[in-house]
């Protein structure tokens, strides 16, 4: 049995070149931290997410800083709460790379998000974007759910598959206090 491209895609992605991801690193690190691309470098993982090469998708480069997020210092106070720097965010990095792409490209949606390398320093993410506007869009059977005014700004209200990891949803389990929400857990005094 023949095996297609994406499977060899997928492969060869799986141990990278560390050589060659340097070089595309540096590369990377040299432009903006925020960069719509042409094409996605990861065609097949991007394909598996539900990117199509057709008018209404957008590829975009991410690069988030790594390590813990920290607060500025205060000068005056002596108070132990105002001198705690560690921020503990609930998000993991791929969503904020998302927020920060959906802020940047106002009138487009995440689809969904990969990682794509990490240095010392940075992670890299490639962001699928789509433009609910574009008639290829409206007519796309597969994709017109996103067109609808329930899925406006999702990233932000946590319902992509980064958000909804970061949240803990992707447990199903009667044990699992998350779902619905945090919120309407604590409501139903659980």
């Amino acid at each position: 049995m023949t095996k297609g491209l994406y499977h060899y895609l997928k492969e060869v992605w799986k141990k990278p070149d560390p050589k060659r991801l340097r070089e595309l690193m540096v590369k990377w690190r040299a432009h903006p931290t925020i960069l719509k691309i042409e094409k996605p470098t990861r065609l097949d993982r991007a394909r598996n997410l539900g990117y199509k090469d057709k008018k209404g998708f957008v590829v975009v480069r991410v690069r988030v800083l790594r390590g813990g997020r920290q607060r500025a210092r205060t000068n005056k106070g002596r108070r132990t709460k105002r001198h705690t720097i560690k921020k503990v965010l609930k998000m993991n990095y791929k969503w904020v790379a998302e927020q920060r792409a959906q802020k940047k490209f106002k009138n487009l949606e995440v689809l969904n998000s990969y990682k794509l390398a990490q240095d010392g320093k940075h992670y890299f993410f490639e962001i699928i974007l789509v433009d609910p506007t574009k008639p290829e869009i409206k007519n796309d059977k597969t994709m017109n759910w996103i067109c609808k005014k329930t899925n406006k700004k999702r990233v932000y209200r946590g319902l992509t598959s980064a958000g909804k990891k970061s949240r803990g949803l992707r447990n199903k389990s009667p044990m699992n206090k998350n779902r619905p929400s945090v919120r309407a857990g604590k409501r139903r005094g659980k």
